[in-house]
């Protein structure tokens, strides 16, 4: 499950748009998956609530649109951790999340081009955009080149 802060929430299920899924994956886990039916998959495997994503075994390549806000700190701890995947998160450089679990740890952040529009449990597209700038964060090199070939923005190599 995926939370965006918008200045209209009625929601707290914000799905990353379906043709960035397709141009980064396949994906073999989404440790924060929307709730079940979803429209589209995000990997081969999804945890979703009640099941607690953080708390289980990260495997093989890894999506993660987590929680915006406070949460978001714990998600990319535990992908700086496990190294192999693709994280979006606001792009708010400055924040202890991107200093502590980005910044030192990253492959390469993509800039998304636009403010996005996310979309809602059943697959519709939200009338409004994501409010913030969104960056897609590859964990590996093989995601850095997913992110260069994905079209989507630009992107920079980390320099830990």
């Amino acid at each position: 499950m995926s939370s965006h802060q918008s200045a209209c929430p009625k929601s707290t299920t914000y799905l990353t748009p379906p043709e960035w899924i397709a141009k980064l994956g396949p994906f073999d886990l989404d440790p924060c998956a929307a709730p079940s039916p979803r429209p589209w998959p995000t990997a081969a495997r999804h945890i979703e609530l009640p099941e607690d994503g953080l708390d289980v075994e990260w495997r093989g390549r890894v999506w993660c649109n987590p929680p915006f806000g406070r949460e978001a700190d714990a998600w990319a701890a535990r992908m700086a951790f496990h190294g192999n995947g693709v994280l979006l998160l606001p792009a708010r450089t400055e924040t202890r999340t991107w200093f502590r679990s980005v910044w030192p740890c990253a492959t390469a952040v993509l800039f998304a081009e636009g403010r996005p529009h996310f979309h809602a449990a059943d697959g519709s597209r939200h009338p409004y955009n994501s409010g913030c700038p969104i960056a897609l964060i590859a964990y590996g090199g093989g995601n850095a080149a997913a992110l260069r070939q994905s079209g989507i923005g630009v992107v920079v190599e980390v320099m830990a």
